[in-house]
């Protein structure tokens, strides 16, 4: 009897330690395909779980990646084989991520990537690209899949636009035709904001943000893309328009105060978003609006297009997720199998 197949992959737990080990090469059940990861993406939610598991089973973490269909399972169409396919949500609920070097999923969490289109991009869709598209679309009377012209006459206040969401957030917003604004810390992040195609962008520590962006918006902004609502809440409603709404997908403190006057008079609307507790349908507009962006070539990577990219080796995971914890500007990228180019 012949030895089965193994392959590397990192992993945690129990514990946060990182390390490489061996497991069975999986095999792609009913309506599931097997993929070859050629480049990884971490993103924040990757190292907070790694720091709350608990469990006893070892993980495989990163949710997002990008890499070439290797093989399918019964009721996938054959001619996958070979495909070039962007991940997400991998690793949610399921034994392993894309911190190996090949990795199952249910058919449609692999998504063809066009071919002038580099790995780097497509692992750095996932969660932020999903997660923004998710922020641009929950405003009152707003478009449930954005497209060039869904947002026509919209004004968009990104938070923290150097990041991944930011990022995504801002190219999405612009695609769609919306007006959009961007606030950052420095002059650094203010260039990637300007790369990544903001009209305006606001150093909020150089002055009064929330006049400069009255400036800017004087009928007010009608969505917020927020990831600091603990810091933000008061500069979001003193800009934000009646009827508009704060998108929240991330937040430093376990709770923050809410002005319940100013949220009343300005009819606002306060809406969480999570990738991975959003309704399906959400989730399905939100990959074919992105698949039909990246095509028309949005979301870029690097940093002419507004996005640095870090790159590790798979064996140097641990400091990777290091990078993301520290806060490193731009997208943070592991090389799995980059022979896949």
């Amino acid at each position: 009897m012949s030895e089965p197949r193994t392959m590397g992959a990192m992993v945690y737990g129990p514990g946060p330690d990182i390390r490489e080990v061996r497991r069975p090469v999986p095999e792609p059940a009913d309506g599931e395909v097997r993929v070859r990861i050629g480049v990884g993406g971490i993103n924040p939610a990757d190292w907070r779980n790694r720091r709350r598991y608990t469990g006893d089973e070892p993980v495989v973490p990163l949710q997002d990646g990008a890499g070439v269909v290797d093989a399918v399972g019964p009721g996938v169409d054959a001619t996958r084989v070979g495909e070039r396919v962007w991940l997400w949500e991998t690793a949610r609920q399921r034994s392993g991520g894309c911190a190996q070097k090949l990795v199952v999923v249910p058919a449609d969490r692999a998504v063809p990537l066009p071919a002038d289109v580099g790995l780097d991009v497509g692992a750095g869709l996932g969660v932020p690209a999903v997660t923004a598209h998710r922020c641009l679309t929950v405003g009152e009377g707003g478009p449930e899949r954005l497209a060039p012209k869904a947002l026509d006459g919209r004004t968009v206040l990104v938070a923290g636009g150097a990041g991944a969401v930011g990022h995504a957030a801002i190219q999405l917003a612009r695609w769609s035709g919306a007006t959009v604004i961007a606030t950052v810390s420095t002059a650094d992040k203010a260039a990637l904001a300007e790369a990544a195609g903001a009209h305006h962008v606001v150093r909020y520590r150089d002055g009064d943000a929330g006049e400069v962006v009255r400036g800017l918006a004087p009928d007010g902004v009608d969505l917020v893309v927020e990831l600091a609502p603990d810091q933000n809440t008061e500069l979001d409603l003193r800009v934000l328009a009646p009827g508009g709404t704060i998108a929240v997908y991330a937040g430093g403190a376990a709770a923050f105060p809410v002005d319940l006057g100013s949220s009343l008079g300005a009819n606002a609307r306060w809406q969480f978003v999570s990738i991975f507790t959003m309704a399906a349908r959400a989730k399905e507009a939100a990959i074919a609006a992105v698949t039909e962006a990246v095509a028309a070539g949005v979301l870029g990577v690097g940093p002419e297009a507004g996005l640095p990219v870090h790159h590790y080796p798979l064996a140097d995971l641990g400091r990777a997720f290091e990078a993301v914890e520290q806060g490193a500007v731009g997208k943070v990228l592991v090389d799995v199998g980059p022979e896949l180019g």
